[in-house]
């Protein structure tokens, strides 16, 4: 890596530093979790329609889209650390008030300002991620979003646990105290960034701004981002459906493609780092485009259950360390900028995916339908070696 590094790889402020923002991400994963698990009960407390629901949902994703672009100019005047310092306690509390609204229009609010506190928390501290791998002098990016995958769980677990058996606000509370009293801690030991890349590296890497006013780096990054969060949200809300519609498995089965696509997911990136050392960026992000369509496409042509367990989880394998590792390429070529532009564009895949796909699957039938999944991660692979010579003086071993 050309930047030079704020610490070395030794430093004990470096591996405080990766405990802490390894702390950060679980909190989140662990909010998402808790909303998720009481969205009935919000819909339930607010007499809503699914419609209705639908559209209160719709804001968190329109939220980060709009503060996004933004936090890139904020890490850039004041840095990944304090950004991400201020926006973990800013979101843990924000959880707090779509369970307080009291119709659908304060609730789709409340829900757009977490959405927004979010977006700004995923580009600043994925930002920060950066720095700390820089500080390591090794890859920690992947398994940092394994942590996230981990507080879903922790999450899931406890709103299990407590849903149902304790008032809804009471489980928010809690859930509210302590992943900001981890936030305020966690924020003490982050790092502050070690700068631009140098400029023998930064000098090779386009900068002229593209038809959209984006470099050709970034757009090409985003794009595959684009194309990546596609296929992994095509995986979260559609495995369920196929397997019940299409696979016509009952009851509790219809959750064994998801279960097997969150759990081989959350296992590639707890490993990730250390293939990404081994094998480089730009293999991970080729090779798991590629076994995540040959995972698909087991998945598609299976008329069992069995199968199609089999091709979700090699999906969930393989997509693991995609999104991950083009964030960190971002943020090593461009800093935190390029990190903010890419994840915008990239999370226009999440919110528009699914959607798409249920728009085609009413016309053509889902298999066909999440065939564009297949096609979106089958253009990863192809499209991946373009994007990596783009950026190919900072695309090396960290």
């Amino acid at each position: 890596m050309s930047a030079s590094l704020p610490v070395s790889s030794s430093s004990p402020q470096a591996e405080r530093a990766r405990r802490a923002v390894s702390a950060i991400f679980l909190v989140n994963g662990v909010l998402f979790a808790t909303w998720a698990v009481n969205i009935p009960g919000v819909r339930d407390r607010l007499g809503l329609s699914e419609a209705q629901i639908g559209l209160a949902l719709l804001a968190v994703g329109l939220g980060s889209l709009v503060s996004m672009p933004q936090t890139g100019h904020w890490t850039a005047r004041w840095g990944s650390h304090r950004v991400t310092r201020g926006m973990v306690v800013a979101c843990m509390l924000s959880l707090l008030l779509p369970f307080v609204t009291p119709n659908l229009l304060t609730t789709a609010l409340a829900l757009a300002l977490l959405g927004a506190i979010n977006g700004s928390l995923d580009v600043a501290m994925n930002a920060q991620g950066v720095t700390v791998e820089q500080a390591c002098r090794r890859p920690i990016l992947s398994r940092l979003h394994a942590y996230f995958s981990l507080g879903g769980v922790l999450g899931a677990a406890l709103g299990t646990l407590l849903v149902g058996r304790v008032p809804m606000l009471t489980h928010v509370l809690l859930v509210v105290g302590l992943t900001t009293l981890v936030g305020v801690i966690a924020g003490r030991a982050l790092l502050p960034d070690g700068g631009a890349p140098s400029s023998d590296a930064s000098s090779e890497v386009p900068t002229t701004p593209g038809r959209w006013g984006l470099n050709p780096a970034v757009a090409l990054l985003g794009a595959l981002c684009f194309l990546g969060m596609l296929t992994e949200g095509a995986n979260y809300d559609w495995a369920a459906l196929y397997f019940r519609d299409v696979l016509h498995v009952q009851g509790g089965g219809t959750g064994l493609g998801y279960a097997a696509f969150v759990a081989a997911m959350t296992l590639g990136r707890w490993f990730g780092d250390r293939l990404r050392a081994r094998l480089g960026d730009e293999a991970i992000v080729r090779l798991g485009a590629l076994v995540a369509a040959l995972g698909l496409g087991l998945a598609l042509l299976s008329h069992s259950p069995l199968p199609a367990v089999l091709g979700f989880a090699l999906s969930g394998l393989g997509l693991s360390n995609v999104v991950p590792v083009m964030y960190g390429t971002a943020g090593h070529a461009l800093a935190g900028r390029g990190i903010a532009e890419v994840a915008t564009i990239g999370y226009g895949g999440f919110l528009l995916g699914p959607p798409l796909i249920g728009f085609v699957a009413q016309h053509v039938g889902l298999s066909w339908a999440l065939g564009l999944a297949l096609t979106a991660a089958a253009l990863v692979a192809a499209l991946g070696a373009r994007a990596f010579a783009l950026v190919r003086p900072v695309d090396r071993q960290v």
